[in-house]
């Protein structure tokens, strides 16, 4: 493979066709990218290539995002999408990695490393919550939507995902500037692949971030106990995870080193040469 082209690949994991992104050696120390909600691999496009001369970087899309199939007897729950990316990472025979953390990337990346810590070389956090005091502003009108029956929770998170919707989430709470710098690609491409049935995934997925806060505490155990090597870039411009929710970490990891950036949710888009230099400095040493 050439280093630093990205290769646009499709497996089939038990019947399912998931697309991935790959760059970099294939003998080289790999970086294992999950993406977070409502994107796709496409959120690591400009991350890999700049990597791939020293590192294998994978990036898949989950089951129902992006360009994988959305098969109807998959479990489109964090349980599911952790069982699949053992899956996917075994399919590929990846004993050993660094793992990004990012968005709802995060609590699936967790989980899995909380199945299978032996796979876990260092963790890379970016704008990924775990610590429930210092959620930010944009919750509050989220646990408000919880606290009604499952049926109109549901429907009323149905109802908001919208064009308009994946707008805000990926401006998020960026000045001006930044929210300049970010390209509509990323909520017109991904707006056109959502189907009824997609929207209807999602909505399922958001309205089990309520049951979701009680694996924070675990989550935090498993820092606690095998205190991998950590890397955090964080955006605080971001109305769900802001400083607060990135210092939170030092709680459980006080070795990790924290950068905090001129960003906010998607710093990849308008801070994409700092993430990389920090990045080749922490894996150079932790490699």
């Amino acid at each position: 493979m050439t280093n630093g082209l990205v290769h646009h690949k499709e497996l089939n994991l038990d019947g399912i066709k998931i697309f991935y992104r790959e760059a970099g050696p294939r003998e080289a120390p790999v970086i294992l990218l999950p993406h977070g909600y409502p994107c796709s691999s496409y959120e690591f496009r400009n991350y890999m290539p700049p990597l791939a001369d020293r590192w294998r970087l994978i990036a898949p899309d989950f089951p129902g995002c992006g360009y994988s199939d959305t098969p109807e007897d998959f479990d489109y729950t964090f349980d599911g999408y952790t069982d699949f990316l053992e899956r996917f990472t075994a399919k590929l025979g990846l004993n050993k990695f660094t793992l990004y953390l990012h968005d709802f990337g995060s609590q699936i990346g967790l989980r899995f490393a909380i199945s299978r810590p032996d796979l876990i070389a260092s963790l890379i956090i970016q704008n990924g919550d775990i610590y429930e005091d210092v959620l930010g502003k944009k919750y509050s009108s989220l646990k408000a939507i919880w606290e009604k029956t499952p049926e109109n929770s549901f429907a009323e998170i149905r109802q908001g995902i919208s064009q308009e919707e994946f707008q805000r989430e990926f401006l998020n709470d960026v000045r001006p500037e930044l929210a300049a710098a970010i390209p509509p690609d990323l909520w017109m491409l991904h707006w056109s692949l959502m189907t009824d049935r997609r929207k209807d995934i999602s909505a399922h997925i958001i309205a089990g971030l309520k049951d979701n806060l009680d694996w924070f505490p675990r989550y935090q155990s498993y820092l606690q106990d095998h205190r991998p090597p950590t890397l955090i870039i964080w955006g605080p411009q971001d109305g769900y995870m802001p400083e607060a929710s990135a210092r939170a970490y030092l709680r459980d990891l006080p070795d990790a080193e924290l950068h905090l950036l001129d960003g906010g949710h998607w710093l990849l888009e308008t801070n994409l040469d700092e993430a990389v230099s920090l990045t080749r400095s922490f894996l150079g040493r932790h490699g």
